[in-house]
């Protein structure tokens, strides 16, 4: 990794710490020469411990296996089997007592050309392990990093979205302010506008959580970026509405593809024009309504025995994202492993999320599949609503009425909610995304 020599900062509660400036193998308490050429399990609490293992391991060890914090311990000697480690880093294992004095002498040289590995989200189970290389995981930054930005993001660093702006920070020569699981958003946000934030990355749910906080103006970000869910027009409007002067763009990305494509015109999915790029990566196709791409930021392979491929023989993952076309624009339409059935008739939550979240009172809402004896699945969905800023309670009766006629409009008859359920809040995983709900 390259390492920049000024003094940029990372921002995290009470530290104030040198990136890359100095060497942060001096702070790993057994010495650097232990993790040479091995297979090395990430298992740290801190978000600070876990920049410095992976600056002063980078180049040293033959694999980093980035565990993300909500991993369980049940887990733990599992991943290890698959990811052929048996060797741990934790917070004890690092130093990080002497900061903000220097760290030692700046590492010029990488000996190895150390192997990543990032877990999905897990949702449907146990996590995959995706590894990745450090050219796989910089291919979209490369030409496109931002000098001297103070970038922060809703994201763990742990998950390829939050080391994906990690990165950016480091390649721009820039700073970065790391969230932290037990604060608040407000108490986030007033730590962020202090920083001086000016870019800053998220999911919708994240951003949505912002707008209902009522601290959204804490902070003055020159960009806002969105990704790892399907933002709706809704979220990227009012999202321009209280950031005016912000530019707002989301992109497209997992963890296996990598960061695909991003758009920056404040308008839901993507132009149809980006399909006929040729000549460069990445390359996207549609194929059964699924977006598939071919990139040099794609990961190599999963980790483990009789795993699947993550490319198909020419190359192209297929991510598993359904869209549709709507004149010269894909837009979204939901996950191919999310769809519902209902009397044969197949739903995607996504969709009927869209138009729930057109309603101006509402500021999230979660759809999920109720049982049902006639039909097997009927559509339910749980709404938050956005607090008055006189306090009072919104009339949700008059409101879930109103929900419904919207739904009526834009979706299908067997795709409108036969349940509405007003909830304080919207749940959402460490990944970002939404936790679904299941009948």
């Amino acid at each position: 990794m390259a390492h920049a020599s000024t003094g940029r900062f990372l921002l995290d509660m009470s530290f104030r710490i040198p990136l890359c400036a100095h060497d942060p193998a001096s702070r790993l308490r057994r010495g650097i020469s232990v993790y040479s050429d091995t297979n090395v399990f990430i298992r740290t609490r801190s978000q600070i411990s876990t920049v410095i293992a992976l600056l002063a391991l980078d180049g040293i060890a033959k694999r980093m296996i980035i565990c993300p914090p909500d991993i369980s311990d049940k887990q733990i000697p599992r991943l290890l089997e698959v990811a052929e480690s048996k060797t741990i880093v934790s917070d004890t294992d690092i130093d990080i007592s002497q900061y903000p004095q220097q760290l030692g002498q700046k590492r010029t040289s990488r000996n190895l050309d150390t192997e990543w590995v990032l877990f999905t989200s897990g949702t449907s189970g146990f996590p995959k392990l995706v590894l990745h290389t450090l050219s796989s995981l910089t291919a979209p930054i490369h030409g496109n990093s931002l000098t001297h930005a103070v970038w922060s993001t809703f994201y763990d660093i742990r998950r390829y979205g939050g080391l994906q702006i990690l990165l950016r920070a480091l390649l721009g020569n820039g700073s970065i302010v790391l969230s932290d699981s037990g604060e608040s958003v407000s108490a986030f946000l007033s730590r962020l506008g202090i920083a001086g934030v000016t870019h800053i990355s998220g999911t919708p749910s994240h951003w949505r959580r912002v707008l209902m906080s009522g601290s959204a103006k804490l902070i003055a970000p020159a960009y806002i970026r969105l990704s790892g869910e399907m933002p709706g027009q809704d979220i990227l409007d009012r999202l321009q509405a209280t950031y005016p002067k912000a530019q707002i763009g989301h992109a497209f990305a997992s963890t296996e593809a990598g960061v695909v494509f991003t758009v920056n015109d404040v308008r839901e999915g993507f132009p149809a024009s980006l399909l006929a790029t040729t000549g460069t990566f990445p390359i996207i196709r549609i194929k059964n309504n699924s977006l598939c791409v071919r990139s040099d930021a794609t990961a190599r392979r999963y980790l483990g025995k009789e795993m699947p491929p993550i490319a198909d023989s020419t190359g192209f993952v297929d991510t598993g994202d359904i869209v549709q076309r709507e004149g010269e624009r894909y837009v979204f339409v939901g996950r191919r492993e999310g769809v519902v059935n209902i009397g044969g008739q197949k739903v995607h939550p996504e969709e009927v999320e869209a138009a729930i979240n057109r309603h101006p009172a509402v500021a999230a809402s979660r759809v999920w599949a109720r049982s049902s004896p006639i039909t097997g699945m009927l559509i339910a969905a749980d709404v938050s609503l956005t607090p008055r800023a006189d306090g009072t309670r919104p009339d949700f009766a008059a409101i879930r009425s109103e929900i419904i006629t919207t739904c009526r409009t834009y979706l299908a008859p067997h795709k409108v909610p036969v349940q509405i359920n007003e909830v304080e809040e919207i749940p959402i995983l460490n990944s970002g995304k939404i936790e679904r709900r299941h009948a």
